[in-house]
């Protein structure tokens, strides 16, 4: 049996500003450090073998405090933009209730909401899972498969992707699921990547 633990990173500055963020590169929030720090004690009890991340700075620096938080340091972390947030192309930047009313609030949560329509050279869910889930199933089920327990520190979307895989769950039920910030998710899987049992921290 291995264990596979996610969660999403804790408030981002522009989280916090309400601006649509994606691959831009900003930082944690004074309350998303915190968020860092609670989710470091609820795992320090847990054993893991290796850790990864996206290459945004907000999620590695979730992982990092986490990690420390819960004195498990010593942890190899592996970086990849394949596990990046997606990305919001022309939205990004933008104040979310200012692009509602610019654009109407129902072309928005069709850019949000929709498997497969993307935001103007953006990338939709169905786009984030096409890079999410080959680097999962190469770089990180063959670990899971010999047993070895595994953080992954990531973004909304890209674990939605994640999730949705894992769970088996319909486009349609994981664009209704929401996945709040910094909070560990715990999967045990068997040999075949079956998951035994899920359960938030």
């Amino acid at each position: 049996m291995a264990q596979l633990l996610i969660f999403r990173h804790g408030q981002s500055v522009w989280n916090l500003e309400n601006k649509f963020t994606g691959w831009v590169d900003v930082e944690l929030s004074p309350k998303g450090i915190e968020e860092a720090k609670q989710a470091g004690y609820k795992i320090q009890n847990l054993h893991f073998d290796y850790a990864y991340s996206s290459s945004l700075l907000r999620a590695q620096n979730t992982l990092k405090i986490a990690l420390k938080t819960a004195n498990h340091s010593e942890i190899p972390i592996t970086f990849d933009k394949a596990l990046n947030e997606r990305m919001y192309g022309d939205l990004e930047g933008l104040d979310k209730t200012e692009t509602a009313k610019k654009y109407g609030e129902e072309q928005v949560k069709i850019w949000r909401r929709s498997y497969d329509i993307p935001p103007p050279n953006g990338e939709s869910l169905k786009d984030t899972a096409a890079r999410v889930l080959p680097y999962f199933k190469d770089e990180i089920i063959p670990k899971l498969k010999e047993g070895k327990s595994i953080i992954i520190v990531a973004h909304g979307n890209s674990l939605r992707a994640l999730i949705m895989f894992l769970e088996q769950m319909t486009p349609e039920q994981i664009l209704e699921f929401e996945i709040g910030t910094a909070q560990p998710r715990l999967y045990e899987l068997d040999e075949n990547m079956k998951v035994l049992n899920v359960k938030n921290l």
